[in-house]
């Protein structure tokens, strides 16, 4: 039997999905587009905030706070449902995309929140797949260097400590 996620109102979540069996879904451009679609339909559906992401060839990152609008497995269902769909589709396959359930873990203050968006962003230079983090276009730091809106909330505003306590609280 699988341990109950721990959930928190008002919290803010480091989530990670894998793809089934880590193959490569996500790894054509078209398909972290279509990824992310969703992704911005989903935070149109139940309002949730979006502080950072990255998407990989077989996996994919975000730092997230459900709004009032839909649990942390409500976005997660809805999001990975709907793209197993349109991927199956597009493969004329049935059956799962995505490995076992998501993990999550609650942001525990700044300095976690900090440490793990540093670790969403550099994801992908860790793999190889660019020098710098801020390349990399399917993750947050490209969205917010080139002011990019519809996905990424912005994480610093006039008082940092606001937002900090908008993030956590």
């Amino acid at each position: 039997m699988r341990s109950l996620r721990t959930l928190r109102d008002g919290a803010t979540y480091h989530v990670t999905s894998k793809i089934d069996h880590d193959d490569m879904a996500l790894l054509e451009p078209r398909f972290k587009r279509l990824f992310l679609s969703f992704v911005e339909k989903a935070k149109r559906k139940f309002k949730f905030r979006l502080w950072d992401f990255c998407i990989m060839g077989n996996h994919i990152h975000f730092l997230i706070k459900p709004g009032k609008s839909g649990t942390l497995s409500e976005i997660m269902q809805w999001i990975k449902c709907n793209f197993a769909k349109a991927w199956n589709k597009d493969h004329n396959r049935k059956g799962h995309v995505w490995g076992e359930r998501f993990y999550s873990r609650i942001i525990k203050g700044i300095t976690d929140f900090l440490r793990v968006r540093e670790y969403i962003d550099e994801n992908p230079v860790k793999a190889g797949l660019v020098e710098r983090a801020g390349a990399w276009v399917f993750g947050s730091l490209y969205h917010r260097l080139h002011r990019l809106t519809g996905l990424v909330d912005d994480t610093v505003d006039d008082t940092v400590s606001d937002t900090f306590d908008d993030i956590m609280n």
